[in-house]
């Protein structure tokens, strides 16, 4: 038996179970039509307002940098388990030091780009800034 035919297998029952198991449901459950299933369900609370809000972008950009540094952690981790052990089997200094410098020096001018471009800088919202302003003058 060839390999493919289990990867083709595989990815038959990969597709055609969740596919049987959406059809069956479909097909057994009870079906009660009623107006409080088809509404917007809050954690309870009845929704009020439009579901449209617009999200400060700072929210996404803090996020996305602490995910690349946070890749770097995860990439710096094993680099330093295995510098010991290399160095002790006759790498020299810098085949193991060079590639990390560069990598992390990578890393900085990002991070130095994104602090002059002032992704890390939290600015405050004009909506935020405006009820600051009339709670000052209430």
């Amino acid at each position: 038996m060839s390999d493919w035919i289990a990867i083709g297998a595989m990815g038959v029952v990969a597709v055609g179970l969740p596919l049987v198991m959406m059809a069956m449901s479909a097909v057994l459950r009870p079906s009660v039509p009623e107006q409080g299933k088809s509404a917007t369900y809050e954690s309870g609370e009845v929704p009020t307002g439009t579901a449209r809000v617009q999200f400060n972008i700072q929210y996404y950009m803090v996020a996305l940098l602490f995910v690349v540094f946070d890749i770097e952690t995860v990439l710096i981790f094993p680099w330093t388990v295995i510098y010991r052990s290399a160095l002790e089997q006759g790498a020299s200094l810098g085949t193991i030091l060079a590639p990390m410098l560069l990598f992390i020096g990578v890393l900085v001018v990002g991070l130095v780009w994104a602090w002059r471009n002032g992704a890390v800088k939290w600015v405050k919202s004009p909506q935020a800034n405006r009820r600051k302003t009339e709670r000052q003058d209430a």
